[in-house]
């Protein structure tokens, strides 16, 4: 019987894999995931069955290596953490496989967090991408903003279908429209994390009105306060 293994293969950088990441990856057979998620892992594929899939046809991939793959090893690589904004191709590949094996990934989320230096146990972390309904999500992100917490947030890419489209610039349109003052809200918006076209936009959510990111995009609301343990009594 074959073995399925999802991995996090980090934001983009090589540096960024783990070594069990590495290990299993040096031992499978084949390997079924995105353009950009296979060229972070390269180096490491070289000579493997590989199948680069997009959304289009990923379920016609699945099912043609669930048919087939008899008693060898298959990874799957995600961009970042596997268990983070891929619940729902993991939760599919866990209907076709079954005993689908999880090994994590280093997430964007943890690396911007890093960079803007906030503590993720004193913020909210919120993505947006996914395919179905962001309503709850938005006030989940009112909330938090309201709450005084610092948010890290991954936004939704979807230009071919605008309503669906919630990137930076929507999303400081939404707040806008719901009363928050963004002049006074400080915002970093982080692209291709650790990679060489890495960039770093530093302001206030109003100067995102109008502005493109890309798809490979992270944001944090910036809301975080000084509390070392010497403050405490």
């Amino acid at each position: 019987m074959g073995k399925v293994f999802a991995v996090g293969v980090g934001p983009g950088s090589p540096r960024y894999v783990t070594d069990i990441v590495k290990e299993i990856v040096a031992n499978c057979d084949i390997v079924v995931g995105y353009k950009y998620t296979l060229k972070t892992i390269e180096e490491l594929i070289k000579g493997k069955e590989i199948h680069e899939i997009t959304m289009q046809n990923q379920e016609e991939a699945y099912q043609k290596i669930s048919a087939s793959f008899g008693d060898k090893m298959c990874v799957v690589p995600f961009t970042g953490d596997v268990n983070f904004s891929e619940s729902e191709v993991v939760d599919r590949l866990i209907e076709i496989f079954g005993d689908v094996q999880i090994v994590p990934g280093i997430s964007s989320v943890q690396v911007a967090a890093s960079k803007a230096r906030i503590p993720l146990d004193k913020s909210r972390v919120i993505t947006m991408h996914i395919s179905t309904s962001i309503e709850e999500k938005k006030v989940e992100l009112q909330k938090a903003l309201i709450d005084g917490l610092s948010v890290v947030l991954v936004p939704r890419p979807w230009p071919k279908e605008p309503s669906k489209h919630f990137m930076q610039s929507e999303i400081a349109v939404y707040l806008k429209n719901h009363g928050f003052d963004t002049s006074r809200m400080k915002v970093h918006v982080f692209e291709f994390l650790t990679t060489e076209k890495e960039t770093h936009f530093v302001g206030m959510v109003k100067d995102l009105e109008g502005k493109q990111f890309s798809d490979l995009s992270v944001m944090v609301f910036d809301q975080t306060k000084l509390e070392s343990y010497i403050n405490f009594k």
